[in-house]
């Protein structure tokens, strides 16, 4: 199984001697499983990892896709510190990024799918950007319609996962990712997901955005400035700007200050940061600069922010 000790990418960082990150784990499937595509059951991972990472549950982060079927009982999991109830029938997408923590899954069933995001093809993560995006809802109700053929898919993408030998390479993983991008699609008709019209086809104004968002999770700790994603992307900020404002209503400037302020509540809150440390990691030059950053969009210090999630922790 991919997500163990050896995945942890980096030594734990923080702002005194024993603060630890939460850490980032990698994709680093069994020995011979083909590409970014695992697929399991939770019982079964959980017999294989009974030591980690729920022993003790502690929080970390992963640079690819957890995707579960619930199938029996029900399964708790802590998604950027909120513990979501997960019930028969429902699924839960911890997307990359996500800090999570898991619980002991009990009388839990279901169907595990792990993937990278490069698994997808460039058509079929276009079309499902509402879903795969990072504000998207963790738990998802398919539509009554699509639950049962939801479910059946499942179990032929594990089917096949597990038929690896009985086929040419190529086509065994062909199929796989035919089958996981037919079961994303359709979990896409959910009710809880917000299309922003790009299930539709999309426009060349969303797809900049989509190659933003992409772009912004990879530099926002470094890149602040609309110009600097205009450079990466081949476009101009003008171009840059109509592509936000159309896709979101907000500003380029303002879905970056987002972002960095999303990880900095993350970091305050579970990976024993302080407010310098995260001063630092985020491109702020000067921790007072941070403060006023922080304190102007929560109403709250970074440290008075941080001790009203340690005292609601306890």
């Amino acid at each position: 199984m991919m997500v163990d000790k050896r995945h942890l990418r980096g030594a734990p960082r923080g702002g005194r001697s024993g603060q630890a990150a939460v850490p980032l784990y990698g994709f680093q499937p069994p020995v011979g499983t083909p590409y970014g595509l695992e697929v399991s059951t939770v019982e079964d991972f959980f017999a294989e990892h009974d030591d980690w990472p729920w022993n003790p549950p502690r929080p970390g982060r992963a640079t690819f896709h957890y995707l579960i079927l619930v199938t029996e009982g029900e399964l708790l999991h802590d998604v950027d510190h909120v513990t979501r109830t997960v019930a028969r029938g429902q699924w839960l997408w911890v997307r990359p990024g996500h800090a999570q923590c898991w619980h002991p899954p009990g009388a839990a069933r279901g169907l595990f799918i792990l993937f990278e995001p490069d698994v997808l093809t460039s058509d079929a993560a276009r079309l499902l950007a509402p879903l795969t995006a990072h504000e998207a809802p963790a738990v998802l109700s398919p539509h009554p319609d699509d639950a049962a053929w939801l479910r059946q898919t499942a179990l032929q993408l594990l089917d096949e996962h597990r038929a690896l030998g009985r086929r040419r390479l190529d086509v065994h993983h062909a199929l796989r990712r035919s089958l996981l991008e037919s079961l994303l699609l359709r979990l896409a008709n959910s009710p809880d997901v917000t299309s922003d019209g790009a299930l539709a086809g999309g426009t060349g104004r969303r797809d900049t955005y989509a190659r933003f968002v992409d772009a912004l999770e990879l530099h926002f700790r470094e890149l602040h400035r609309a110009a600097d994603y205009a450079g990466l992307l081949g476009c101009s900020v003008r171009t840059l700007s109509r592509a936000a404002r159309d896709t979101t209503g907000k500003g380029v400037r303002e879905v970056i200050d987002e972002r960095r302020l999303l990880e900095a509540r993350r970091l305050l809150r579970g990976g024993g940061w302080d407010a310098r440390a995260v001063a630092v990691h985020l491109g702020f030059t000067d921790p007072a600069n941070f403060g006023r950053f922080f304190r102007g969009h929560t109403g709250l210090t970074p440290a008075a922010f941080r001790a009203r999630e340690t005292r609601a922790g306890m």
